[in-house]
């Protein structure tokens, strides 16, 4: 199993490369094309602002190459926002793979959320095995609203879209990495049951 964490200098891969390892898995980080496209699953990691990572992605051309994918890709925090349409975070174009508007929490809020928080409504083979309202972890300002492609909600003063799929392209809000067992649960059920 080739697992590649895609490099752009936007992600907090070390906490995601010892989670792996965790589970038995070794993985490649890398900005390769190639490397990337025969990889059997891909994630796509993300940390800090949305505009600053938009650049770094278009510098190395993989804004061309992630919306091409055909392998399952995780995105995860700000990789899962990434995939959106756009972000209201320095008013960013993002990859357009999901047809959504990434929106900020309203200042009535503390933002960033950070810390556990519990999931819900959970819809896909990504939360087998993790039971409903399971705390997962998350640190995020930024959040995409309830949509037609959520797999899992959550709720900060308002109900949002905490997971998110489409097709082959899975994205989930909080850091599984960080999330203890059951995050790393779900990245075992990312790498041995989707397809």
């Amino acid at each position: 199993m080739k697992i590649t964490i895609i490099d752009y200098g936007a992600g907090n891969v070390k906490s995601i490369e010892f989670a792996l390892e965790r589970i038995g898995y070794s993985s490649v980080l890398t900005k390769d094309a190639n490397t990337i496209k025969n990889a059997d699953r891909v994630i796509f990691p993300g940390v800090g602002e949305a505009s600053y990572a938009m650049n770094m992605l278009k510098k190395s051309k993989l804004n061309h190459l992630i919306p091409t994918l055909k392998q399952p890709v995780l995105g995860i925090c700000l990789g899962m926002q990434l995939m959106c349409q756009t972000s209201e975070e320095g008013e960013t174009d993002a990859l357009g793979i999901f047809d959504l508007k990434v929106k900020r929490f309203q200042n009535t809020l503390k933002v960033p959320q950070i810390g556990w928080n519990t999931i819900f409504n959970l819809k896909s083979i990504l939360f087998e095995n993790i039971p409903e309202n399971t705390y997962m972890y998350l640190v995020h300002s930024y959040f995409v609203p309830s949509n037609s492609f959520c797999i899992a909600t959550s709720d900060y003063g308002i109900e949002y879209s905490v997971a998110v799929q489409k097709n082959n392209f899975f994205g989930v809000q909080f850091h599984p990495e960080k999330s203890g067992v059951l995050g790393e649960q779900l990245l075992k059920n990312f790498i041995e049951n989707t397809n």
